[in-house]
């Protein structure tokens, strides 16, 4: 669980990868070891400890990059204002965050890198760790539960198979997709009375 905790720094490979192979795997050998089959009696993994290790490790490694980014404010600050696109999305994650928009904390745990960028710029612009943690907790309970629940999912249905890890891998993707899109798609302008 150590590329989740750390991945919020070096997203170089998506944890919920490992998680959703882990929880397929899983899911996979309970089915063979079920009562009335060649293998009954075989050991079976829990999710349940996969689920825990998961968000558990995630709110860990938010917190990680939360007070990382608190503390290393000017060389961060420096360094985020050399990428016009990370200065941009700071910019935007701290309005976000400061009009109390936690459930972006939640959606950015899906996008890939939103993780990284949600917990930097909490920490770098400030943001209570009250205000912040909660919110985490909560994106990592999500994030884990829909991980492990599609890997156990296609355990189920499509069993230990390339076909079996290679979906679940698809719709966490997708699901990333989705996230990316919606935090980049532009705020709907208020409406005028008129």
């Amino acid at each position: 669980m150590t590329s989740i905790l750390l991945d919020v720094l070096l997203p170089v490979l998506p944890s919920g990868i490992l998680v959703v192979t882990a929880a397929t795997a899983s899911s996979a050998a309970s089915v063979a070891a079920a009562p009335g089959t060649a293998t009954a009696g075989a050991y079976a993994p829990s999710l349940l400890p996969l689920l825990l290790c998961a968000a558990t490790a995630s709110v860990l490694g938010d917190l990680l990059a939360y007070r990382l980014a608190r503390s290393g404010g000017t060389r961060l600050a420096r360094a985020v204002a050399r990428s016009r696109r990370l200065a941009s999305a700071q910019e935007r994650l701290g309005e976000t965050l400061a009009r109390g928009g936690g459930l972006l904390v939640v959606l950015a745990r899906f996008a890939p890198a939103g993780r990284s960028v949600v917990s930097l710029g909490a920490g770098a612009t400030g943001r209570r760790l009250q205000d912040f943690l909660p919110w985490s907790a909560l994106a990592a309970a999500a994030w884990a539960t829909y991980s492990v629940g599609l890997g156990w999912l296609s355990g189920r249905w499509l069993g230990a198979t390339w076909l079996g890890a290679c979906v679940p891998v698809l719709a966490l993707f997708l699901a990333g997709g989705v996230a990316a899109y919606v935090i980049r798609r532009p705020a709907a302008a208020p409406a005028t009375a008129g």
